[in-house]
């Protein structure tokens, strides 16, 4: 069986994309030598080398690449090494046209960018497999391999494409998904505007028509896009473990909300060896060190709680943005160790070395345009010794405290079309209720809503539009059997196949939070309701009312305005050893917390009273100890209370009572005992 982990390091790994084709062979050297320098262990190399390897159909050049894994093997440094298959050569786009992808408006792109591929494509598939296999048979027990890097960030930019050859794929696996075109026709509710199939030759891809189209058709064709690119992920999986046995294989995710929507990446987490990610800071006026830590505990929950690796950030700003600022001094650090603490065994960037031509030139690097007299350079190289200083973590788990369920085909059946309000958003929900509790200093696993979750006091639902009756069971279940759960609103509504529970809403969900939903009232742009609580104080919510009828749970806040006044805002249901929650509109940051304070208070978690906002403290376990991450997003110092004395690593002085955190900084206790 492969390993689970990157072969030949002993401590974590630090590097990042290494793109030697982009620089004369006179700069390898003392590439080299500089990686060593800053302490890298690990660099991803010919990601996007297909070109360079197969420069003519069955031709292939080799020496180049021959060259940088030798000579980092003779340093010392170990090779992520990347099947090229996101970027098919020209050639192969000129013989095979029909390779590059159709939109939905029955546009076909051209070659020019990355990752333009229709993944239907028998040619694609057929030529990607010979690459794969070419190189696993040159390179599959090179002393340098650590592990294979199949493409790269797959769905992006290209998820779905709608050619005729993507058409007739899509017929087949209707056929193997639902077995008759009348188990179609039931999943589909064709019924509704005549749209009856009665053969599959008839079924065609969800192209533009005239208004909106049939959502449950939509749905199945994210599903089976997603199906689709890892088909080809397998496939070059399976060959690099037949030729390369016992090197682990796995491809690059970018779990973000913030970032790819197209892949169900609990799907995915079953099929590689272990689980890396990409994550990069959004510019979007948001705190950007709260989406970080959610992109990596859910990373790590998509990992089954196992160490995983982030694989690509930036050391300063990126450019693909509207805006790209610069990383603050020491932020670069806090980014890489909040990744660290949160469960990845390393830190690597995009890239080593910035590009000098290419639409990434402006793209910051560990090696910037302006060489080793720069900031960002003795940031690296500080952050490589830090890196190397954590290595007694490697293999330790991190703690969660909550729960929060997450499913990609709920998200991807809420953005279809025709819902009640634009305004609502599965992302802000999920966004907001991850904020509350980071705030509140609780560390999140995330989960799929059929796992098991008898582990979690707290299990919260931000936004589950599409949940099926098994999820319904579970989380009934695990209330009756003493946990306490808070459920936001538009969740539970409708099965798997997008058709509306049977009975009144919330469906899935009503037996567990004990009421029934009337009517849905969505707000007007802009308007808000207000809510009384039960000590008479009042607060503010927006987007979402509905008409909630109590069938069992008790009223904690009220609808004081609008057309739902009087009605029941936030009830909370006592079933069996456990309770439910459940909030009926959009709350703000205020309301959240309160709510939360709620519940928290029903589970018995010791409340972290103590702690500063942005200042996060995340503990990671296992057989070498128990490590505690704090790590400082204030402008100020913070003391931070230690109930074990310990060992700071970055600093290796000894650490009771209180720990002092400068601002900006990072500390890592190992504790005693």
């Amino acid at each position: 069986m492969p390993e689970t982990t990157p072969l030949g390091l002993t401590g974590l790994a630090f590097g990042g994309d290494y793109n030697p084709e982009q620089w004369p062979e006179s700069v390898w050297t003392e590439d080299v030598r500089l990686m060593r320098e800053a302490g890298v262990t690990m660099v991803s190399v010919g990601i996007f080398s297909w070109a360079l390897l197969e420069p003519s159909p069955g031709v292939h050049d080799f020496g180049w690449l021959d060259r940088v894994l030798d000579l980092l093997h003779e340093n010392g440094i170990r090779a992520d090494l990347g099947t090229p298959t996101v970027v098919p050569p020209v050639w192969f786009y000129r013989a095979h046209p029909d390779a590059l992808p159709v939109t939905a408006e029955g546009v076909r792109y051209e070659f020019g960018s990355r990752g333009a591929i229709c993944h239907s494509n028998p040619h694609y598939r057929a030529a990607a497999a010979d690459i794969t296999t070419t190189l696993a048979e040159r390179y599959g027990s090179h002393p340098a391999l650590a592990m294979w890097h199949v493409h790269n960030e797959y769905g992006v930019p290209v998820s779905a494409c709608y050619c005729d050859g993507c058409a007739a794929h899509f017929r087949r696996w209707l056929a193997r998904t639902h077995g008759t075109v009348e188990a179609v026709n039931e999943a589909w509710g064709t019924a509704f505007w005549g749209q009856r199939y009665a053969d599959f030759e008839q079924i065609n891809p969800p192209r533009v028509t005239p208004t909106v189209g049939n959502p449950a058709q939509a749905l199945d064709y994210r599903r089976f896009a997603d199906a689709t690119v890892r088909e080809n992920f397998t496939a070059e999986r399976d060959i690099l473990h037949r030729l390369s046995p016992g090197v682990p294989v796995t491809t690059n995710f970018m779990t973000a909300l913030s970032q790819c929507d197209s892949m169900d990446y609990w799907a995915w987490g079953r099929e590689v060896d272990f689980v890396t990610n990409d994550h990069y800071l959004i510019t979007d006026g948001r705190r950007t060190h709260v989406n970080l830590a959610m992109s990596a505990d859910l990373t790590r929950s998509v990992a089954g709680g196992a160490p995983w690796l982030l694989l690509e950030h930036s050391t300063s700003g990126v450019n693909w943005q509207p805006r790209n600022p610069a990383k603050a001094p020491g932020q670069m650090a806090r980014n890489s160790l909040a990744h660290v603490a949160r469960g990845s065994e390393g830190a690597l960037f995009f890239q080593w070395r910035q590009s000098r031509r290419g639409a990434e030139k402006f793209h910051s690097a560990m090696l910037p345009h302006g060489g080793t007299d720069t900031r960002v350079w003795r940031e690296v190289v500080e952050l490589g010794a830090n890196v190397d200083a954590l290595a007694p973590l490697r293999g330790t788990r991190t703690e969660a405290d909550v729960a929060v369920l997450w499913d990609w085909h709920s998200w991807w059946a809420q953005n279809l079309d025709w819902r009640p309000t634009e305004d609502h958003d599965a992302r802000e929900r999920a966004d907001a209720f991850y904020e509350a509790l980071y705030d509140r200093h609780l560390t999140v696993d995330f989960a799929h809503p059929e796992a098991d979750l008898s582990r979690y006091p707290l299990v919260v639902v931000p936004a589950l539009y599409l949940m099926t009756e098994a999820a319904g069971n579970n989380l009934k279940e695990y209330v009756e059997r003493g946990g306490t759960l808070v459920v936001s609103y538009f969740s539970g509504i409708v099965d798997a196949h997008d058709a509306v529970h049977e009975g009144a809403h919330p469906g899935a969900l009503r037996d567990v939070l004990g009421l029934t939903v009337e009517e849905f009232s969505p707000l007007d742009a802009g308007a808000q309701v207000r809510l009384t609580g039960p000590d008479g104080s009042e607060l503010g919510a927006d987007v979402w009312s509905e008409f909630v009828v109590p069938r069992g749970a008790e009223t904690v806040w009220t609808y004081a305005d609008g057309l739902t006044a009087g009605h029941p805002a936030v009830t909370r249901h006592r079933l069996g050893e456990g309770s439910a929650w459940y909030v009926s509109t959009r709350l703000g940051a205020e309301g959240l917390d309160t709510l939360l304070g709620w519940a928290v208070e029903d589970t018995g978690i010791t409340p972290r009273a103590d702690l500063p906002r942005d200042v996060e403290v995340v503990r990671r376990t296992g057989e070498s100890g128990t490590f505690l991450f704090v790590i400082n997003h204030t402008a100020g110092g913070a003391k931070v209370p230690l109930d074990t004395p310990g060992t700071e690593l970055l600093t290796g002085e000894r650490a009771a009572g209180r720990l002092a955190v400068p601002s900006g900084a990072v500390r890592v206790v190992r504790l005693d005992g």
